[in-house]
């Protein structure tokens, strides 16, 4: 029986490690072949070799998601190597929370840029491919946070609540040329997500909250299985949280 992933080309952002990472090995176990774009490109590269040496494909390209033209580099990239884009997964993300009072203008734009703009780049890349071709998966990372907003969150909340709005919109257009879109929306994920806060004290607090992360390939099997469906079924939603959570 088919896994509806083996021979599939996926593009991947933010693939340098923790959900984009752990999603390219499992999906490269699964017989995609991987396209990884990130900005640390020692990292991707690493991970392209390890998956070819695998016996996987697997193609790593340096990529910055607040710029159209590296987000359009890459699955340009993939369409020219591989022939094609099967699936895009919009993952690339940071977290630099704060409370609005502190004023952290340089960390909203930073979050605005790659949680939302980079989102948008990555649509606008692989879209023309998959429209002419009738056929594509997107896949667009949100959060528990895009569900519920908590003191300190705000605007990382807003974030990935216009992820969820935008892919729902996107859903509902997409439509005449049988493309699926699936939004996940994980919580607390072992990643390297609390890192990117600059304020120390909330990083502390994230990190203890963190204490009950599951591992990464939570997310990557979250993928699979939306990947994996028929292409007549189209899971638009997922959201997931460590049992032990309770916000």
């Amino acid at each position: 029986m088919s896994n509806n992933i083996e021979g599939k080309v996926v593009v991947i952002t933010g693939a340098s490690s923790g959900l984009g990472e752990a999603t390219a090995r499992m999906l490269s176990a699964h017989g995609a072949t991987v396209v990884l774009g990130a900005r640390r490109v020692d990292r991707i590269e690493a991970l392209a070799r390890e998956l070819e040496g695998a016996g996987g494909k697997a193609l790593a390209l340096a990529t910055d998601v607040t710029r159209a033209a590296d987000v359009q580099r890459l699955v340009d990239a993939a369409v020219e190597k591989f022939g094609r884009i099967d699936v895009l997964v919009n993952n690339a993300g940071l977290m630099p929370s704060s409370p609005l009072e502190r004023l952290k203008i340089e960390d909203w734009d930073r979050m605005i840029d790659v949680n939302i703009k980079g989102v948008l780049y990555g649509i606008a890349a692989a879209l023309p491919h998959m429209k002419a071709r009738k056929s594509g998966h997107i896949v667009n990372v949100s959060s528990v946070a895009g569900h519920r907003v908590r003191a300190g969150t705000a605007v990382y909340s807003a974030t990935k609540h216009a992820v969820r709005v935008l892919t729902e919109g996107l859903r509902q257009e997409v439509k005449a040329y049988d493309i699926r879109t699936t939004i996940i929306s994980p919580d607390a994920v072992a990643t390297e997500l609390p890192d990117s806060i600059t304020e120390a004290d909330v990083q502390a607090g994230v990190k203890a909250f963190y204490e009950i992360a599951i591992p990464a390939d939570s997310f990557a099997r979250a993928v699979v299985y939306a990947l994996s469906q028929p292409d007549d079924v189209d899971i638009n939603e997922i959201l997931f949280r460590p049992t032990k959570q309770e916000y």
